[in-house]
C-alpha cells in the first residue's frame, strides 16, 4: 500500500460475515471497502459438508489454499483432491470450483490479484461483481 494510505489491520471479530447461500459463509479480509490501494482482494470462505461453489471464472488470478476439511478443485474439467495447506493458482478467465469432499467444514482462504473482482458463472454466463448480492455460491438461506 501507499505511504499516504498507511496499513490496514484487520481484526477478524470486526468482520461482517456474508451469508452466500447453502451455509456457505465469508469472511471479506482485504478488500477495496477497507484498503484503498491494495492491489489484491483477501477473505476467507467456509463450505459446509457436501456444499461447493458453482463453475466459474475470474477477471484476475486467483490463489486459494485449503486451510481447514477435505476439499477438491476443479479446473478445466480436472478434479484434484486437496487437504489442508495445499494452495492453488488460477489464472484469469479459467473455469474452476472448490467443493467440500469432508465430513466437517471446508474452509479456505483465496487471494485475487485486483481490488475489482467480477465472478462469471459457467452454467448462465452472468457476470457479477464478487461479493455483491449477486455473487451467491448456493441456494438462497432461509
Amino acid at each position: 500500500m501507499s505511504e499516504e494510505t498507511g496499513p490496514t489491520i484487520v481484526k477478524i471479530e470486526d468482520v461482517r460475515v456474508l451469508e452466500r447461500g447453502s451455509g456457505i459463509r465469508t469472511w471479506p479480509l482485504i478488500t477495496h471497502h477497507n484498503a484503498a490501494g491494495a492491489k489484491f482482494t483477501t477473505g476467507m470462505s467456509v463450505y459446509p459438508r457436501g456444499e461447493g461453489a458453482p463453475m466459474h471464472c475470474h477477471n484476475c488470478d486467483e490463489q486459494v489454499t485449503l486451510l481447514e476439511g477435505v476439499g477438491e478443485v476443479e479446473i478445466d474439467g480436472v478434479v484434484t483432491p486437496l487437504v489442508p495447506y495445499d494452495s492453488t493458482y488460477i489464472q484469469a478467465n479459467r473455469q474452476h470450483c472448490f467443493r467440500n469432499r469432508g465430513d466437517g467444514p471446508m474452509r479456505i482462504l483465496w487471494i485475487y490479484a485486483s481490488q475489482n473482482v467480477t465472478r462469471t458463472f459457467g452454467d448462465t454466463g452472468e457476470t457479477v461483481e464478487h461479493l455483491s448480492a449477486a455473487d451467491l455460491m448456493g441456494a438462497p438461506d432461509e
